[in-house]
């Protein structure tokens, strides 16, 4: 297929330029997907001419990411095919320091000529913003990795299974909820395969084979003039296509006969029981306002940590650099070297980590060469740390990247964004039936909804998909109309309670939106069911 070629530019200081927009890839046939990439040799010698070129002008360091992005998106509704869609991306980004300043550029023509152009430009706009730049850049040091490898350690290849089965899925998990009385559904499957090889001049190939799924769906039933909408109880998976194996080993019994779902997910089942779930909400009755004990099941509190840690702790943010776009944090630099600001309470621990097998952020090495890890964010509820990057870490008088840096493509510049963070379960067993027990006034709260939180990610609104009331230790029935508020350090200072291990589940953002153009990235957040108490819940209803 013969692709367009072009540069794009960007100074990463003042004075950036950036032209044309992004490319978002190219439609390709499905049989395309299959095809192989470049060869690792070839990779590896079409890096070398970024790096030698970069280094020959006068760079002091360079990267290049050799990048092949491959998707699949499948969707349906009712008993309709709405589309199938493959995509494919090809480049390389060429990102260097001269002068002590950054600068990138990339290009889809990747052969020696369009390389050595594009790297040529790169150094050129680091030596042009270096007139602007007042503090030369710093990285923190890295070891050579040589030529190394690492791949999602996946079952089933979503490139190798037919798209009539895919569709096939869908189609049957559609029937399912509409035999059990959905007036709609729309289902999907998106599927992810980013084949990324990265370089630099301190020595490091790394080849990598990062693969991502995410079965979703909304089911709607109509009736007595409303209609109600259950998602899918799903998450966004580093996992490949057996992740849609419906494993019941990978199955927990949640309250109310409510399936939940580990590393393995039923969507026929799901669909099924979210009909039946969509017809009760129909009638529920609407929550009254007031205080209550909140009963969190992971695929909804992954969001709020997202929202409420995960944004808050990127240094980036906490230092002003995304003030225009995406806000600040209340979590400021003070709060985190007074080593005493309760984030939560002595419960809550939360860790950032870029290995977690089944995870959206799972990869051996970040997209600056760092090899991933796992730290703490939050110990024993108070903050101790925060998520950086090469040029970031000395900010906080540290010498060792996170390793947490990231590129949307190729043609995209890797900056810090979102490791996964996630809340480490309970210690001592405590189930969900134990903490349904140990509640006299609270609601229990599964899935993803509404969201609201403001610019420094400090005072907050959440809803979610199912609602269920507690009274004295059980579930009493379904509740309508409800949103819990309150602020990040009161919040997660009242949380009383985790369950353990046989609990924890991962909920994730496969498209989390950050900077400026703007790129998105996949993370997960962990956790196990948890309860929060005295939290403040609103009636959302329009007839109040």
């Amino acid at each position: 297929m013969k692709r367009r070629n072009f540069v794009q530019l960007a100074g990463m200081g003042a004075g950036a330029l950036m032209v044309p927009s992004m490319m978002l890839g190219n439609n390709i046939p499905t049989e395309a997907l299959l095809e192989p990439g470049m060869d690792v040799l070839l990779k590896k010698q079409m890096a070398d001419v970024a790096l030698n070129t970069a280094k020959g002008l006068g760079a002091s360091y360079a990267d290049a990411r050799i990048g092949r992005y491959l998707n699949q998106f499948v969707r349906t509704r009712e008993d309709k095919v709405q589309g199938v869609v493959n995509t494919e991306s090809f480049g390389i980004g060429i990102r260097v320091i001269a002068n002590g300043t950054w600068g990138f550029a990339s290009t889809n023509d990747v052969t020696p000529d369009g390389i050595q152009k594009a790297t040529e430009q790169a150094v050129a706009i680091a030596k042009a913003n270096s007139k602007f730049q007042t503090n030369p850049v710093v990285l923190a040091p890295e070891a050579s990795y040589g030529e190394v490898s690492w791949k999602t350690p996946i079952k089933k290849d979503f490139k190798e299974v037919p798209v009539s089965e895919k569709v096939e899925l869908l189609l049957t998990a559609n029937a399912a909820a509409q035999s059990n009385g959905a007036n709609f559904v729309n289902s999907a499957l998106f599927m992810v395969n980013e084949q990324k090889y990265f370089a630099s001049t301190e020595g490091s190939y790394i080849d990598q084979d990062v693969h991502r799924i995410w079965p979703t769906f909304g089911v709607t039933a109509v009736g007595g003039g409303k209609f109600k909408t259950r998602q899918a109880m799903s998450a966004p998976m580093g996992l490949g296509y057996e992740y849609l194996d419906g494993l019941e080993s990978e199955k927990l019994e949640g309250p109310q006969g409510l399936k939940l779902y580990r590393n393995s997910y039923d969507i026929i089942e799901d669909a099924a029981m979210a009909a039946k779930q969509a017809k009760e909400m129909l009638t529920a009755k609407s929550v009254d306002a007031g205080k209550y004990d909140l009963v969190l099941e992971p695929n909804h509190l992954g969001l709020t940590i997202h929202e409420s840690v995960g944004h808050p702790t990127e240094l980036d943010r906490v230092l002003g650099y995304e003030a225009n776009y995406a806000g600040t944090s209340f979590a400021t630099i003070d709060k985190w070297k007074s080593k005493n600001f309760k984030y939560g309470s002595d419960l809550v621990n939360i860790v950032a980590d870029k290995q977690q097998v089944g995870s959206l952020g799972a990869v051996g090495w970040d997209d600056e060469g760092v090899k991933t890890k796992q730290w703490d964010i939050i110990r024993n509820g108070v903050l101790v740390n925060y998520q950086a990057i090469r040029d970031q870490v000395q900010m906080i008088d540290q010498n060792e990247s996170h390793g947490c840096c990231y590129a949307q493509s190729w043609n995209d510049v890797q900056f810090q964004r979102m490791p996964n963070i996630s809340l480490e379960p309970g210690k001592e067993p405590y189930s969900i039936n134990d903490m349904i027990k140990d509640v006299e006034k609270g609601i229990y709260i599964a899935g993803r909804g509404s969201y609201s939180i403001d610019q420094q990610r400090y005072n907050f609104q959440f809803g979610g998909t199912m609602y269920y009331e507690i009274k004295d230790g059980k579930i009493v029935g379904m509740l309508n109309d409800v949103a819990y508020q309150s602020n990040t350090q009161e919040f997660w200072n009242s949380c009383a309670k985790i369950c353990d291990q046989n609990d924890y589940r991962l909920f994730g953002s496969f498209f989390d939106g950050k900077g400026q153009p703007s790129q998105v990235s996949a993370v997960s957040h962990g956790s196990a069911t948890t309860r929060f108490n005295d939290i403040n819940v609103i009636n959302t209803g329009r007839n109040v």
